[in-house]
């Protein structure tokens, strides 16, 4: 069965993932005495929670530049200042009044798309905008 990572719940069943994405790398012979980020980079694989961050990325760029059926009128808005250090398509953050909100599907994704640096964002297409995604997490990964 298929299911897009994206929308898949946290708690119990993400841990029970990770943990069998753990054992299964560690089956790997040369790569058993590594630790669990390593195993992953000598892999070049991602986890399971990058994966959920890197899909929802793509929902957003898909949204934002009208490259997916859904209309959801006014879900993000875009900052108009031009004159910003990582982008210039930046997403404007709703403040809310409750710790809880900062988990928000639209403030964690807004935050950190506002990280990426303007060639990213500023992609052409769906596959240019992941493979340039791929290739920064490679030497930076995602601070999660």
């Amino acid at each position: 069965m298929q299911c897009n990572s994206g929308l898949l719940p946290y708690g119990e069943i993400l841990i029970q993932w990770e943990k069998n994405q753990r054992e299964a790398t560690k089956m790997i012979p040369e790569l058993c005495n590594l630790r669990f980020e390593r195993r992953l980079q000598r892999l070049e694989l991602i986890s399971l929670e990058q994966r959920r961050l890197r899909d929802q990325l793509i929902e957003t760029f898909k949204y934002l530049n009208g490259l997916n059926y859904v209309i959801l009128e006014g879900l993000f808005e875009r900052d108009g200042n031009v004159r910003t250090r990582n982008n210039c398509q930046k997403l404007i953050l709703k403040h809310f009044k409750t710790s809880q909100a900062m988990n928000f599907f639209l403030v964690k994704i807004a935050a950190t798309r506002n990280q990426l640096p303007e060639h990213m964002v500023s992609a052409g297409t769906v596959n240019a905008f992941k493979n340039r995604l791929d290739k920064c997490w490679i030497t930076n990964p995602p601070v999660l």
